[in-house]
């Protein structure tokens, strides 16, 4: 071996082990959301990430990276660089994107596997919401009238497969309905397409749409959790009307690319937990009547593979999906 090379080797040694001891976090941490401004990863991603930051003596900033349901940034943090200074706040979409990849025979813009959980921050049940424009008060009258318009009616998603597609998919394929899906960039665009009166329908979580509901400006009609909400104890749940098997939460939790070294995985999971009991986040969260349901990440992976399991078995039931136009 040359001179050239040892000199080289030790070198690239030298620097791997300055980097090893680097304390972390040395500078700005970006957190990731696949989706734009307004929707439950983003309203999530940013009362966490000021916590973080205070916690972690670093900036956290949290970067919009929409496109195909999540996939896009989804696919941007499994593929970065597994250091601890690009994360990811995700959806329970995470899991479904993968599926809906198979079931097409397409090539995966990512695998499950290629994420490390970090923690669970929240997970809240959607929302069944009508324009007030829709004539109808109650899930049977919107049931009553779909079928004597089907397809005519529209509701709007974050994307086809995404975290508020499949919970309407479940609904309508559990009462026979048809509608028409239009798909949008994420859960703030589809909440601004009810808004608009664009769409009729739309699926939410509390954090993106109670405010909408509070000002009128959206009625509510169903909740997929199996209890009613506190923040909103009048909207019954899908299986108080009688369709036992529709439940369905969006929930929100931080992952890291997979090879993270478990020091640097260990101060994240660290402030992850300090974070849910910050005063600050909890008023945020409050504010957007959104449920904090931190786990760790041991208990997480539990939940996320389970979820991911149910949800892979859904989109087989769906079926292939293409979005109406």
């Amino acid at each position: 071996m040359s001179a050239r090379i040892v000199s080289g080797v030790a070198a690239a040694l030298a620097a791997c082990a300055a980097l090893a001891q680097e304390p972390f976090p040395a500078r700005p941490i970006t957190m990731v959301v696949a989706f734009p401004p307004g929707g439950v990863a983003d309203i999530t991603a940013r009362p966490t990430a000021a916590a973080m930051e205070k916690i972690l003596k670093q900036p956290v900033t949290v970067t919009n990276r929409p496109g195909a349901a999540g996939a896009v940034g989804n696919s941007a943090v499994a593929n970065a660089r597994p250091d601890g200074y690009t994360v990811l706040m995700a959806l329970s979409s995470i899991s479904v994107i993968p599926a809906a990849d198979e079931l097409f025979n397409r090539k995966p813009a990512y695998s499950l596997d290629q994420f490390a959980p970090i923690a669970l921050i929240s997970a809240d049940p959607t929302i069944l919401v009508a324009h007030p424009s829709l004539p109808v008060k109650t899930l049977k009258e919107l049931v009553a009238l779909a079928r004597s318009k089907p397809g005519q009616l529209s509701f709007s998603s974050s994307g086809i497969y995404g975290a508020l597609h499949m919970p309407m998919e479940m609904f309508l394929y559990a009462a026979k309905l048809k509608m028409r899906h239009v798909p949008t960039a994420g859960g703030g665009p589809a909440i601004n397409a009810i808004l608009g009166g664009h769409v009729e329908l739309t699926a939410g979580g509390p954090a993106a749409i109670s405010g909408h509901i509070k000002a009128g400006k959206l009625r509510p009609l169903a909740n997929w959790g199996a209890k009613r909400i506190l923040s909103l104890p009048d909207v019954p749940t899908f299986k108080e009307l009688g369709y036992k098997d529709v439940e369905y939460y969006i929930w929100a939790g931080m992952f890291a690319p997979k090879g993270t070294p478990e020091p640097v995985m260990a101060v994240l999971r660290d402030a992850a937990r300090k974070t849910v009991a910050d005063p600050d986040f909890k008023n945020a969260m409050a504010k957007v009547s959104s449920l904090v349901q931190y786990m760790d990440a041991p208990d997480f992976y539990q939940y996320w593979q389970a979820d991911a399991k149910r949800l892979a078995a859904l989109v087989k039931i769906v079926g292939k999906v293409e979005a109406k136009k």
